[in-house]
């Protein structure tokens, strides 16, 4: 249900104006004329009368709806629904061992494949894209322009000559802190981490595991892993996807793998958020009203009308 409001409150004002006229139109008693007539009974005329002081009327009418109009009338629509946006980082480990057969291609290679198709899945979310070893580096920002994505796959190939030594090793903990504080810096969104490795990680012994499991959460940050590698992913990986509300997943080949981010589609499912109301302008009921009404007006002054004579 809409709700009728005015920009310009105090234009109202000049209402009076009109009212005061059409107060003066029905109470005035100067518009008699009496016409001698023999031999008969005259009517008294009532229903000519008011037919008259209607016709004008009118024209106050009109002054009523000019200044309504002046005022900016304003309407408030119905509160919307719209898809909220999920913040989505990957964490992409690029250590020497993702070089290994997986698949028609290495881990990496499938791995960077699945992403680019998990991107027609998530329409109007928001991508970023870290890799990691022992070091980190974000590739590509958040943003929902997912070109950057497609384009990555042959620079950070593990197996390029030019492959940076310090994204060698494998550190999740430092990689997953990182992500965490990319993720912090969007205000807008839910947040989560997809994590694909094939190793264990020294940072991550200890209570380190618990304590970085802690943190994400604490940010409603949720993760998902990705073990692309045989045997079972490590434990610390494996509390950290369930503490954080996500799932950890070992696939054992390329539709495996592909199924896993269909899964993870599946499980991050799009939430609906309410969109406050807007206001628009609202011309078109007192556009029709005072057209009716001058049409009205101009049809009357045809023969509804008083006369001297």
């Amino acid at each position: 249900m809409t709700w009728l409001s005015f920009s310009h409150y105090p234009v109202l004002f000049l209402t009076v104006i009109p009212f005061l006229l059409l107060i003066w139109i029905w109470r005035r008693r100067d518009g008699g004329l009496v016409l001698p007539f023999d031999h008969g009974q005259q009517r008294s005329g009532v229903w000519v009368g008011a037919s008259v002081q209607f016709a004008e009327s009118l024209p106050p009418l009109i002054l009523f709806v000019v200044i309504f109009i002046l005022a900016g009338p304003q309407k408030t629509g119905e509160p919307k629904t719209r898809r909220a946006m999920t913040n989505i980082e990957f964490c992409i480990d690029v250590s020497g061992s993702m070089t290994a057969s997986f698949g028609e291609g290495t881990r990496y290679d499938a791995s960077m494949q699945a992403i680019n198709e998990f991107l027609d899945f998530r329409k109007g979310d928001a991508f970023g894209l870290t890799f990691f070893g022992v070091g980190v580096l974000h590739w590509v920002p958040l943003t929902t322009d997912v070109s950057a994505f497609r384009c990555a796959p042959p620079f950070m190939n593990p197996k390029n000559p030019g492959h940076p030594s310090w994204l060698g090793g494998t550190m999740i903990g430092k990689a997953l802190l990182e992500c965490r504080k990319v993720l912090n810096s969007r205000e807008e969104g839910d947040r989560m981490i997809v994590l694909i490795s094939d190793g264990s990680s020294f940072d991550l012994s200890g209570d380190a595991g618990a304590e970085i499991a802690s943190k994400l959460k604490q940010d409603g940050i949720t993760v998902y892993a990705v073990h692309i590698a045989s045997g079972n992913p490590p434990t610390p990986i494996i509390e950290i996807t369930s503490r954080t509300g996500g799932e950890i997943f070992t696939p054992g080949d390329q539709a495996g793998l592909e199924s896993v981010f269909r899964r993870i589609d599946e499980m991050q499912e799009t939430r609906l958020e309410k969109v406050a109301a807007e206001t628009t302008d609202n011309f078109v009921p007192f556009s029709i009203a005072g057209l009716s009404l001058l049409g009205l007006s101009t049809l009357s002054l045809f023969g509804l009308r008083y006369t001297p004579w």
